[in-house]
């Protein structure tokens, strides 16, 4: 089993809770039966601490998702388990929340109603989800925009409206499956930044998958890197840079060598996912 040892590196925020401990215990996951079956996740054990950064990476296809969404409830796995803090995961809970790639954003309420709604739905009155709804969308800068509905932002104000209401019911744990693949390079990066600096203030459990080695080296304390399908994770790789993290980061050697890693085995492994298909 790939296993970690806690530490707290200097700059990591401190998570005060001690929520949002992950495990994957032997974890499989296939899709169909028979003949038609297909292995999405091949048997996988991993441990995520509270408060963690954790990336994946694989070739496409290599179950990244599909092992996100047995975390969000959406997927069980086929044999095995997972759990957070303990309680196997059965179906999706408030105690994660979920940012996709798509805005998935509710078309029909404004921005301030998006954020409040979780809370509306968690029992909160009226006046508790508002004043939520008030403080995530301060801390994601778009606290004037609350009266704006969806259509009328960019990319990249949609997508910190979703961060602001998966945040909203104060999940244990934040999943995020490439929700900055479909904005532009600079909004991009503005985004990762403006991610850390929420994630500091709050030591929320971090997994995010990726496409992007520099997103992931970027962005995570430890990188998972998965094989081609059916995936497995065959890297565990810590990313041993200082916090807080700027652009300048990218030009310290610990992250030129970690992206140099990260690029060569993600190379290895598109080669061997290319030629399967091509058999």
């Amino acid at each position: 089993m790939l296993d970690v040892l806690k530490y707290q590196r200097p700059g990591a925020p401190t998570n005060s809770s001690g929520k949002g401990a992950i495990q994957i215990s032997d974890a499989s996951i296939t899709f169909g039966r028979g003949a038609s079956a297909y292995h999405a996740v091949q048997t996988t054990s991993l441990r995520i601490l509270p408060g963690e950064f954790v990336c994946i990476l694989g070739p496409s296809g290599c179950g990244k998702s599909t092992l996100l969404n047995a975390i969000a409830g959406y997927v069980k796995p086929t044999t095995g388990s997972v759990s957070v803090d303990s309680v196997t995961v059965e179906k999706p809970g408030p105690d994660r929340g979920m940012v996709f790639q798509q805005y998935s954003l509710l078309p029909w309420k404004t921005v301030y109603e998006n954020v409040a709604f979780g809370p509306r739905m968690a029992g909160a009155s009226r006046t508790e989800a508002g004043s939520i709804a008030n403080t995530f969308l301060g801390m994601v800068g778009l606290k004037k925009f609350g009266d704006r509905y969806p259509a009328e932002l960019s990319g990249g104000m949609q997508q910190r409206v979703g961060i602001a209401r998966a945040l909203a019911n104060y999940p244990s744990v934040l999943l995020m499956d490439e929700p900055f693949g479909a904005l532009d390079a600079q909004t991009r990066l503005m985004m990762q930044e403006s991610l850390l600096e929420i994630w500091a203030k709050f030591g929320t459990t971090v997994v995010f998958v990726t496409h992007d080695v520099d997103e992931a080296v970027f962005l995570a304390d430890r990188v998972l890197i998965m094989s081609a399908a059916p995936g497995r994770i065959i890297e565990d790789l810590h990313i041993d840079l200082p916090r807080p993290r700027t652009t300048e980061s990218a030009a310290l050697p610990e992250y030129i060598a970690a992206r140099q890693h990260c690029m060569a085995t993600i190379r290895s492994e598109s080669r061997k996912a290319f030629e399967e298909q091509n058999k």
